[in-house]
């Protein structure tokens, strides 16, 4: 009996594997923003895609800090088939950002929090052989952030007035890329 399970549980294994890929955004990479992540069946035309984001960048444009990390775990909907032609997804992520937002550019403010994003994507995979396939994607949603506001010239302090958490709520695009995925 201990073999048969044995024998279950591995034909199980290879069976999730073998409907398994890694991921790596190509057009993220080329901004040097390494975007990694796994994708595996769950369902007939259904798929559990998850992917880390980071930005280590101290600064762009000067005194612009540009770090952040997101976490995007999603579900996705293939209408063809897995992996093979479009594809729709929903996901709920996390965020941990120090960066100067597009609306305070040219400013000496930025703000240091976190926050949660709900949102869909949309993409198309693209089959290269049995092994490859390119997963061209866009998303976006809506992004509550809680932060703390400062000045990026050295003034000391913060430049907005929140007892605790300053709070920002809007709808962004915010994903998007060339994954280039293989099948485990």
């Amino acid at each position: 009996m201990k073999k048969i399970s044995a024998l279950i549980v591995l034909l199980f294994c290879v069976q999730m594997q073998s409907q398994t890929f890694v991921k790596f955004n190509g057009a993220t990479a080329l901004l040097l923003v390494p975007n990694i992540g796994i994708e595996t069946s769950i369902g007939e035309k259904t798929t559990f895609s998850a992917d880390v984001m980071a930005s280590f960048w101290e600064s762009f444009n000067g005194n612009n800090p540009m770090k952040f990390v997101t976490v995007t775990p999603e579900i996705r909907y293939h209408f063809k088939e897995k992996y093979s032609g479009f594809y729709a997804g929903a996901h709920i992520g996390a965020d941990k950002y120090e960066i100067q937002k597009w609306n305070y550019w040219n400013s000496n403010r930025y703000e240091d929090g976190f926050g949660y994003r709900i949102g869909a994507t949309v993409g198309y995979n693209l089959k290269l052989s049995d092994k490859f396939l390119l997963d061209f994607f866009v998303g976006g949603g809506w992004h509550q952030g809680f932060y703390h506001g400062y000045y990026n010239d050295g003034t000391p302090g913060r430049y907005e007035k929140a007892i605790h958490w300053n709070k920002s709520g809007e709808w962004l695009p915010y994903r998007g890329g060339v994954m280039i995925s293989y099948k485990l």
